[in-house]
């Protein structure tokens, strides 16, 4: 019961289901997440330390990097649902569709030029 407790509770945000949208096939720099999001880093670091708790993401330290990806294989059930619930819910939303578009656009610009710019590095 306490996996589906912090599932809902992580999905219970906006913010958080972006980026969990965001993440869907792809591993993102907190860079990237976070021109995304536009929020500021702490809050879109606290965010991802919710999605983190409720495994739902797994997170990679490469140097000064710090990498995001949906969960994996070794997912409990409830997360494996929760994350195929999340992407037939959510296929199509107008919202969604415009963070795809700047998702596009953010990936072509350098992560170390984009940390910098964030001040994340």
């Amino acid at each position: 019961m306490r996996d589906l407790i912090d599932v809902t509770k992580a999905l219970a945000d906006e913010n958080r289901l972006r980026a969990l949208f965001a993440l869907s096939g792809r591993e993102l720099c907190v860079c990237q997440i976070i021109e995304l999001l536009g929020l500021a880093p702490s809050t879109v670091s606290k965010h991802l330390s919710i999605l983190r708790h409720a495994r739902l993401v797994e997170s990679r330290k490469n140097g000064r990097w710090m990498f995001y990806r949906l969960a994996g294989d070794s997912a409990t059930p409830v997360v494996r649902e929760a994350l195929e619930w999340i992407t037939r819910s959510l296929k199509g939303d107008k919202e969604l569709e415009k963070d795809i578009k700047k998702l596009r656009f953010i990936l072509t610009i350098d992560p170390e030029t984009l940390c910098k710019r964030l001040g994340k590095c």
